[in-house]
This record gives structure tokens, sequence and C-alpha cells, in this order.
């Protein structure tokens, strides 16, 4: 990593994606429709520590939800053909628990909340100009899943010209091949690989 730079903790922004009820909880809907969710338990407390200390370096948090009208509409082939059974157990509803990001990560005042319906953040959503806004010209994404959302908004995010850093202890996968398969992915091209720990340690005050 020494050869790597790091995240300046005066043009970066962290990104967490995801980490609602309905992915994380048994209760949730990714649950119910027989998902593992205990895979993603790991990233939890990972992705604490990196809103921890983005908030003690002044580091803006921007989370995302994945967030579904109450009528499906807005679901697309994504839903009515390859997971139909998130709609039939009423998941991720806008204002639902399930759609709620969970509770050790509750946004606070001076966050920043992005709705999205579609794997990546900056799809029809107001992220790139938020990003822009703040002047961050770095970016570091924590969150779940690795494979889907994650790596679909870090490579949008390198797209963008933005500096990504994608922190490999605080994302998770239903399974092992696909999250070991997308931090290889995004580590080629599209991001530096960082941890939790280096993380702390550049945006320490």
């Amino acid at each position: 990593m020494s050869d790597i730079p790091l995240p300046a903790a005066d043009s970066a922004a962290l990104i967490v994606v995801d980490m609602q009820n309905g992915f994380l909880r048994a209760e949730g809907s990714c649950a119910r429709s027989g998902f593992p969710v205990a895979a993603l338990a790991p990233s939890l407390q990972p992705c604490m520590d990196a809103v921890a200390a983005a908030r003690a370096a002044g580091v803006p948090v921007i989370y995302t939800r994945y967030t579904y009208r109450p009528d499906f509409r807005d679901g697309g082939f994504m839903l009515r053909e390859k997971f139909p059974m998130l709609a039939d157990v009423g998941a991720l509803v806008a204002g639902s628990w399930d759609q709620a990001v969970v509770a050790e990560l509750a946004p606070r005042d001076g966050d920043f909340v992005i709705d999205k319906n579609r794997p990546s953040a900056f799809f029809g959503t107001p992220l790139e100009s938020c990003l822009s806004g703040l002047g961050v010209r770095e970016v570091v994404v924590c969150g779940v899943t690795t494979n889907c959302c994650v790596e679909t908004t870090v490579r949008d995010a390198a797209q963008r010209d933005l500096r990504t850093f994608v922190l490999t202890d605080a994302v998770a996968e239903w399974e092992p091949d696909r999250q070991a398969n997308a931090l290889k992915a995004m580590s080629l091209l599209f991001a530096h690989p960082l941890t939790t720990a280096q993380l702390r340690a550049a945006w320490a005050p």
C-alpha cells in the first residue's frame, strides 16, 4: 500500500452503500426471501468504524438506500424477472423499517442520504451533484453487497474520474467466490483497496 495514495480528509467523502434492515436483519425482506443475510453481518462493525473515522475527521458521510415505491412499478425487469420474491414480501418500500439504515449506522444531522432503485448510487440520483457541490475528488466506499451495489457504484465513481477506494473489510457478499471476484475486479482498474485500519490512520485527527 505504500505506493498507493491514501484518501485525504479534505477532499474525500465516505459512501455507505445499502446498510439497511432489509439486507442485514433476520426479520428483513432479504432473509424472508431466502438470502443468507448472516453472510453480510461481518461488514457492520467495519462500516461503523469507517463512519466514526469520517465524522471525527470532518469527512462527509453519504448513505445510500435501495428504495422502491409501494406498488413496485419502479423496480424494472430486475425486480419483475430476477428477484420477484422481493416484491412479494414488500421489500425496501420507501418509509418502511425494511428500507431504513440499521440503527448502528443511523444517519445524523449533516449526513447525506441518497435513495436509489438500481444498483449504482449514481444512476438516477443526485449523488454526482452532491459530491461536486461538496468539492469531493475522492470517494471511499463500503457496504453491501460487494458484487452488486458496491461494485456498480465503484465502477461509476471511477468513470467519473473520482479517485476511488473500496474498504475490503467493510464490504460483504452473499457468496465467498463473488466477494473475492468483485474485490479482484475492482482492484484491477476501478479502485484502490483499503482496510478500515488504514483509513483510520489516514484520517486520524
